[in-house]
């Protein structure tokens, strides 16, 4: 758990923007809410997609270690538009799967061997529960992840193991627990030691986790209007990349105290920025390679990072043990995660896919799920 930063300590944090989409995503098909189905999606030939009626198991046909969760509200990740459309660096998918890896729910009923749960409980999603709690994800297990190789979130009810959820914060509801499980593990594995890019899910997080704990952020985004939501959720500064393409990466690091860089940088644009973060970067800095949103761009030698001296990491989400620490910590800070403006139904989840591919929305995308 990460202690208060102190002035003397605490780390000079810069935040860049997701850049562009490229054009050959697909959004996915709705998906109608009904509590007696379970609504899973054949991405072979996107954006076409089906619904297939499961029958919801009693408590007596779950299995040992599973978990029947009713679901109140998802969100998107770029991934999602990834596994959408054509196979591409997440791996193929082997349909019919629910999309959708983000949610938060009740418990409905448990397994027999389930120890961590009880009916009643509120849960959010955790993507990986295949691996040990204390373990990372590696790119092997990106395939048969939630929302691509087991059965997702965009559903109103359905099974779960119990390596897959964690307990929701207490002080959050429905909407805002529903954005924690990709962008907030993922910003709180990279955080703390920071520098980070965007508007979107992890970039927000980022930002309000650093200034919950006294860091001061450099933000950059493309607009003012985003511009002025930064400086709200307490970014010091902000840079616009649009109105300086060639520069913004040694104009965020001229921000930096005495002009130095910063202590980390989080990238979620890939190739395009990853030569930005190197020049805001400070001596021994890290850059937090999270993510690859941006347009196809010439790949950076690894090189570059020698000349910067700084160190390169690159993160995929975080440990279920990191995911429960990040918990406690939005209880004890009051931490109410940021969503989009527009709230979408699940029967309007092509709708919502079609936001966030069309960049319109500021933070995490979120879709409710009545019942």
């Amino acid at each position: 758990m990460p202690s208060q930063s102190t002035p003397q300590n605490s780390p000079q944090i810069l935040l860049f923007p997701p850049m562009h989409l490229q054009s050959n995503f697909y959004g996915t098909h709705g998906f109608s809410p009904n509590q007696s189905e379970e609504h899973a999606r054949k991405a072979s030939k996107p954006p076409s997609s089906t619904k297939k009626n499961v029958p919801v198991p009693s408590q007596a046909e779950l299995g040992p270690n599973e978990v029947l969760v009713k679901i109140h509200a998802a969100s998107l990740n770029y991934r999602e538009l990834v596994i959408a459309g054509p196979m591409g660096v997440n791996g193929p998918i082997t349909p019919p799967v629910v999309p959708g890896c983000d949610g938060a729910g009740t418990v409905e009923a448990v397994g027999s061997s389930v120890k961590g749960f009880k009916p009643g409980d509120r849960v959010v999603t955790n993507f990986d529960p295949s691996i040990p709690d204390d373990a990372f994800s590696t790119v092997a297990q990106v395939p048969t992840m939630l929302g691509q190789g087991t059965d997702g979130t965009l559903r109103s009810i359905g099974v779960f193991p119990e390596g897959a959820l964690v307990h929701a914060p207490k002080s959050l509801d429905w909407l805002q627990a529903a954005t924690l499980t990709v962008t907030w593990t993922t910003a709180w594995n990279s955080l703390f030691g920071l520098k980070v890019q965007g508007t979107g899910g992890v970039s927000i997080a980022a930002l309000q986790l650093a200034t919950a704990v006294g860091a001061t952020v450099v933000a950059s985004t493309s607009s003012d209007e985003k511009a002025a939501k930064l400086k709200e959720l307490g970014a010091k500064h902000v840079v616009n990349y649009r109105t300086n393409p060639d520069g913004w990466g040694k104009e965020a690091r001229a921000l930096a105290p005495e002009g130095r860089g910063f202590d980390i940088v989080i990238d979620i644009g890939g190739n395009e920025t990853l030569t930005h973060s190197l020049q805001a970067v400070r001596t021994d800095g890290v850059v937090m390679i999270i993510g690859g949103v941006g347009a196809d761009a010439e790949t950076v030698p690894m090189f570059a990072t020698l000349l910067h001296t700084c160190i390169a990491r690159g993160i995929l989400g975080g440990s279920r043990n990191q995911f429960k620490e990040l918990v406690r910590f939005i209880d004890e800070k009051k931490i109410k995660p940021v969503i989009d403006d527009v709230v979408f139904e699940l029967a309007d989840a092509k709708d919502a896919y079609r936001r966030l591919k069309e960049k319109k929305h500021f933070a995490k995308v979120v879709i409710r799920v009545d019942h």
